[in-house]
């Protein structure tokens, strides 16, 4: 065995999934015992024998990425408990390896893979689903592209078939539970984590992590970077409506029409809506151009 077959068969080794009681399998697919491959390459001592000299690199190579994506996940981990949560992510990362320079992109799939695997969180399921959302938006929101954003002048220029894009650290959540409530009350006692949200003045401030009741409701919540600060921001059905369409292309018309479609809002409400949306949006950088984005 030459150096780089060495380095592929180590490679391949300590990369192998944990088991469920996150220790070294004993066997390959093909049903050859690790320990003979162990021992084809890695001399024992004293004290460990070969395979379980290898075993060390294998479950700290899984730890560091089980480690990666719970750091994304605090608040699913406090929700669904450890071991639960642990479960989750070593079942996640079994059919989402590590493919990627950066572990940054580690956890970007779990939001999907979690709606799709219902049983990892029983009856909070849903809940857990928008958690992970929320979480991953927040991500997404702190090391997203920020573009030059559009002057007054520019907004003085609109017509119905502008086409406004938004910043791509912008991020747009229909939940069905407020669980931006939920997050803060995990992340609050956290001083790394800069986040903040206009519901969470609503809320007294607690001295140790608590979770707080979720009730079902519809909330439609922005996520984005403000001087280096990611927050939260409540928004209602309309503005979430009319944002969404301009950032899947939509020109404004065709924007205002899709948000206010059977609305039973008056001529003059929808004015007052449109103008408080396009006020706090373009107060807060949201809005670039089409063609820079």
């Amino acid at each position: 065995m030459n150096l780089l077959e060495l380095q592929r068969r180590m490679a391949e080794d300590v990369r192998r999934p944990l088991t469920d009681d996150f220790d070294m399998q004993q066997s390959t697919e093909d049903g050859t015992p690790l320990s003979d491959l162990a021992g084809s390459y890695i001399k024992p001592n004293d004290r460990l024998s070969s395979f379980e000299r290898l075993e060390i690199y294998n479950r700290q190579y899984w730890f560091r990425v089980i480690g990666a994506v719970s750091e994304d996940y605090p608040a699913l981990n406090a929700l669904l408990g450890e071991k639960r949560f642990d479960a989750l992510v070593l079942a996640y990362l079994r059919e989402n390896p590590s493919v990627s320079w950066t572990l940054r992109d580690l956890g970007k799939k779990l939001p999907a893979w979690l709606s799709e695997h219902p049983t990892f969180a029983g009856r909070r399921h849903q809940l857990a689903a928008d958690v992970a959302a929320l979480e991953w938006a927040y991500v997404d929101a702190f090391d997203g592209l920020k573009l030059p954003p559009l002057n007054a002048e520019d907004l003085q220029g609109l017509g119905p078939d502008t086409r406004l894009a938004l910043q791509p650290h912008l991020q747009l959540l229909q939940l069905r539970y407020p669980v931006d409530e939920l997050v803060l009350a995990v992340r609050r006692d956290a001083p790394e984590t800069e986040i903040v949200s206009n519901a969470s003045m609503q809320r007294k401030q607690v001295e140790r992590i608590s979770l707080p009741t979720m009730k079902r409701e519809a909330v439609y919540l922005a996520v984005h970077r403000y001087d280096d600060i990611v927050y939260y921001r409540r928004i209602d059905r309309e503005a979430f409506t009319m944002l969404t369409s301009l950032r899947d292309g939509g020109t404004l018309a065709e924007a205002l029409g899709t948000a206010f479609h059977r609305s039973r809002l008056s001529a003059e409400k929808q004015a007052e809506k449109i103008q408080s949306t396009f006020a706090h949006a373009a107060e807060l950088g949201w809005f670039c151009r089409a063609d820079k984005h």
